[in-house]
């Protein structure tokens, strides 16, 4: 499948994404030359913070090919992705990221959210032997 085809039809999800009144970004999921997946954001119409077309792109991807892993994957998108999106990317291991746009200089990720790390010093290494013992055990 081309890459002038696959834009087309990101421009296509991104005009229903308008007409929806969503964000408009849209991704398409191609494995093996072929489209497996595509979606537009949604976050309006779901309620749903993660509903960002590329994670929906990828829960729909991973549900076709029965896998998360998408090593064998590329995902095409109108906007370059936010660090959210980027780091379920790199979770589901997709092999190349094509966007088509670069984030507007002015708009940048707004958050207040501080985090803090919590004292319980027993209750961490706690934590942290049953986070190794659990990797250890899968190797």
């Amino acid at each position: 499948m081309s890459e002038e085809i696959i834009i087309k039809e990101l421009l296509v999800l991104t005009k229903k994404a308008i007409r929806k009144e969503e964000v408009p970004v849209s991704a398409i999921v191609v494995h093996n030359n072929k489209v497996i997946a595509k979606q537009y954001n949604k976050r309006e119409h779901k309620k749903d913070v993660t509903a960002h077309a590329e994670v929906l792109a990828i829960r729909q991807a991973s549900r076709k090919l029965k896998r998360w892993n998408l090593s064998d994957c590329n995902l095409y998108v109108t906007l370059q992705p936010c660090s959210m999106c980027t780091a379920i990317i790199h979770q589901s291991r997709i092999k190349n990221v094509y966007y088509l746009t670069e984030k507007l200089d002015y708009k940048h990720e707004y958050s207040k959210t501080a985090f803090r790390k919590l004292d319980f010093r027993n209750q961490e290494e706690t934590y942290q032997q049953l986070l190794s013992s659990f990797f250890q055990n899968k190797r």
